[in-house]
């Protein structure tokens, strides 16, 4: 054997987030996925959905004298093999017409085995030398590879292992050489390159960053196939990569297709509500079920990328190949309004599973609900309340998510209503979209527990959303606003507030947002009043709020003056003014810092906003269709100033960002669906009628908690004392007169409440302290709020 030299090679990197493509079978055999780019495989993912294991695939060709190609840089156009399985076509070569690539690309339906068929076409073939070359990054790192050569049967095969994970390397044409070597200095890349030929042939390269390559066998060029195996030994890789050889790759794609044409058999027929035939709907049915786990079942990742990847190496493992709640939740009601009732319920049960014992969701985790990172987002929490209601309503019951949901509850009401993180994942207070969501979710778990009989839980949860409802405008709208002129009133972004403080309660018109991915020595902080993005549509998307309020009317005004840009092929909207992540102004990746590009998901956003208002979606439906890739992939960002050609970049085109989101592609799915029923699909008809329908709203709420110390209270609001262990208030008013004693009342789970009588509502201050009978002890603190 023959060891490689350059160990452990040049710094691993990842490849492009802006994906053409991404693949699997639709069957549970196969727990393999494969992603495009620039018409190459590049990341492959096994045996979870969460797991790279390489960071691409690709031929090199060369004559031996005078040229030297990578597949990569050719010319090259994707398509879908056909409009229901999530195989692709693709056609390559150069400018000269020397040679032509067209491939076939699928996962084995049975195997777990990528899937390559190659026919190289060229008037003068005996001048072409082709050659494939793989990096593997097994376990999603690029180091402590190991690559070897075997010769099984008197056949060479590329492997590569790490950690208890094995990958080979098969093909139905010889391989007349082979080589494993480091990155940057023995691989295939470098070699070829640099010689026009592959000199080197070393049988192992251990522990670096490695590539393997081998020379395809000159008579078998025309037509020949690759499969890339994994599994626990070599030997299981190896047995893999042979088994998907065997079988004539035609059989192969012909079950590849059918499967997913049968997956496709029930869906909701919402193509007529498209501008493009149901393209993007049949896609984007394919992208969210291809995102899903084949072993934890219902887990959907956000996207099967890394953006920006190119310039990231092993300490970003996560990429977008983790479960988010808020992006799960999308994709599975998105599956919901396509028809589809099995994967929602999978998704509601999966994340049960990984509810922390707090009650609350990760940020964002791992398949095994090991948190990745760990801020707390109240909105994540609350959208598993709203699947399980959804799934419920829909007549989705054979499993029973009732304690999920009290656990669920409790923690917003414990956590809220500051979050430490909005949407968007960068700031904590109090935020438009996160309020929407956690009143929705309140209003569904008291629904749930209504349905549980547990009446009592449900007043509790129908007053925590009613106190949220009650404060929507004193916590996120300025009536000092700047940035229009003649509208003053509207939302804003975030009213910046520490989720760990009790009794930090701000101000708008004197607050100040620090904005995360700036660049160094720019100024980062702006006032709150200043700051605007969309997430107050949200308010009216699930029914809290009517669309023609004139406060929503007023600040749809101001987004569209702040934040929208018209593109070539329809309008999108920034996540928030001064936002920094996207490329930066010279169309370099986004490192640390950058602008923020358009959203496709936020026209999606807009359209079921224009539904609400009973106006035509027609041109959001249109443009997101627009927005997609030749293989109806949706991107995260689409590059919204003028066109730079050299870096790929051009407007309403994708930037480097994820591609595809599949947030994107659920909200294009859900706003069919919100055309077809003239409505948004997320409305929620106990939100919509206890604060859109009636006339008068909800009584006003306050609440005093440990997590939210009130100093002030008006006297016409209903005053609730909630704590989570029984207790005793101590109250007198106006200097502790006439104090008295009242028992808290146990109304459900882990909730003790008192509701103040009306008697005391009419002192000038309540001062309290509790008592905990079953300690035998005294809060040792008094309190006191002012009624106004």
């Amino acid at each position: 054997m023959t060891e490689a030299f350059g160990a452990p090679g040049i710094e691993p990197r990842w490849t492009h987030g802006d994906k053409e493509g991404v693949g699997t079978s639709y069957n549970t055999a196969s727990r393999i996925w494969f992603t495009l780019w620039k018409g190459i495989v590049t990341e492959i993912y096994y045996p979870s959905v969460d797991t790279p294991q390489i960071r691409d695939f690709e031929l090199l060709i060369t004559d031996g004298e005078s040229f030297f190609d990578e597949e990569k840089r050719l010319p090259n156009v994707t398509s879908r093999m056909d409009k229901y399985s999530a195989g692709y076509s693709i056609k390559s070569g150069p400018e000269t017409s020397l040679y032509t690539i067209e491939k076939e690309v699928i996962t084995d339906p049975h195997i777990s085995s990528v899937i390559i068929h190659y026919r190289i076409m060229s008037e003068t073939p005996e001048k072409l030398k082709v050659y494939i070359l793989c990096a593997p990054h097994l376990g999603g790192e690029g180091k402590h590879n190991n690559g070897s050569v075997i010769n099984v049967n008197g056949k060479n095969f590329l492997c590569a292992d790490k950690d208890g994970v094995h990958m080979a390397i098969s093909s139905t044409a010889e391989f007349t050489k082979s080589s494993a070597g480091f990155v940057g200095f023995s691989d295939g890349w470098t070699d070829i390159s640099r010689n026009l030929d592959m000199k080197y042939e070393f049988t192992t390269a251990t522990d670096g960053n490695i590539a393997l390559t081998a020379e395809i066998a000159h008579e078998s060029i025309s037509d020949f196939t690759v499969s890339i195996a994994f599994g626990g030994s070599r030997n299981n890789a190896i047995l893999k990569a042979i088994q998907s050889t065997i079988t004539p790759f035609e059989k192969s794609s012909s079950r590849f297709s059918e499967q997913w044409e049968r997956a496709q058999d029930h869906l909701t027929p919402l193509d007529s509500l498209s501008h493009d035939g149901g393209n993007l709907y049949r896609s984007s049915y394919n992208v969210l079920l291809s995102h899903e786990d084949k072993v934890y079942e219902g887990a959907i990742i956000a996207s099967l990328s890394i953006p920006w990847g190119q310039e990231a190496g092993d300490e970003n493992k996560g990429g977008y190949h983790l479960v988010w709640s808020r992006d799960m939740y999308n994709s599975a009601t998105a599956l919901l309004a396509a028809g589809d009732r099995q994967t929602p319920l999978n998704a509601l049960v999966f994340l049960i599973t990984s509810q922390q014992p707090d009650g609350g969701f990760p940020q964002n985790f791992w398949l095994n609900g090991e948190p990745y990172w760990r801020g707390i987002q109240l909105d994540e929490t609350a959208f598993a309340i709203i699947l399980a209601w959804r799934c419920l309503k829909a007549g989705i019951n054979s499993y029973d998510p009732y304690f999920m949901v009290l656990k669920a509850a409790q923690y917003l009401i414990t956590k809220g209503p500051v979050t430490q993180q909005e949407r968007w994942e960068e700031a904590s207070g109090y935020s438009p979209s996160t309020l929407a969501s956690n009143i929705t979710a309140m209003i569904c778990a008291a629904s749930i527990a209504r349905m549980h009989s547990d009446n009592k839980l449900a007043s509790l949860f129908e007053d925590y959303a009613d106190f949220l409802y009650s404060h929507i405008e004193e916590w996120t709208v300025t009536h000092d606003g700047t940035l229009v002129p003649g509208i003053r009133r509207h939302f804003i972004r975030i009213l910046p507030a520490s989720p760990y403080s009790p009794d930090d309660f701000p101000e708008i018109e004197s607050s100040y947002l620090k904005i995360a991915n700036l660049p160094a020595g720019n100024n980062n902080v702006f006032r709150a009043s200043e700051v605007v993005d969309g997430g107050f549509l949200e308010l009216v998307r699930y029914g809290i709020m009517r669309p023609d309020d004139p406060l929503i009317v007023d600040s749809v005004k101001v987004i569209d003056k702040i934040l929208k840009v018209e593109t070539p092929f329809g309008p999108t909207w920034h996540r928030y003014n001064h936002d920094g992540y996207g490329e930066r102004e010279d169309g370099s990746p986004f490192v640390g810092y950058g602008i923020g590009r358009g959203w496709p998901l936020l026209t999606g956003e807009r359209g079921h906003y224009e539904i609400a208002c009973g106006s035509d979606p027609s041109p959001y439906i249109e443009a997101l269709e627009k927005f997609c890739s030749t293989c109806a992939m949706l991107s995260e960002q689409v590059w919204d100033s003028p066109s730079i050609p050299e870096k790929h970049l051009f407007i309403g085109r994708h930037t480097g960002s994820a591609r595809p989101l599949a947030w994107a592609h659920a909200e294009y799915i859900k706003l069919l669906a919100s055309a077809k029923e003239g409505k948004p699909f997320d409305q929620v008809d106990e939100v919509y009628s206890r604060y859109s329908v009636n006339a008068s709203h909800p009584q006003k709420v306050e609440v005093w908690k440990p997590g939210r110390r009130i100093r002030k209270c008006r006297k016409d609001f209903k005053l609730r004392i909630l704590r989570y262990q029984s207790f005793v208030l101590h109250i007198g008013t106006n200097g502790w007169q006439d104090p008295v004693d009242i028992q808290s009342e146990h109304v459900g789970f882990n909730f003790y409440s008192v509701h103040m009588p009306a008697s005391l509502m009419k002192a000038n201050r309540l001062d309290f302290t509790f008592f905990y009978p079953e300690e035998g002890r005294w809060e040792g603190k008094d309190y006191s709020i002012q009624l106004v």
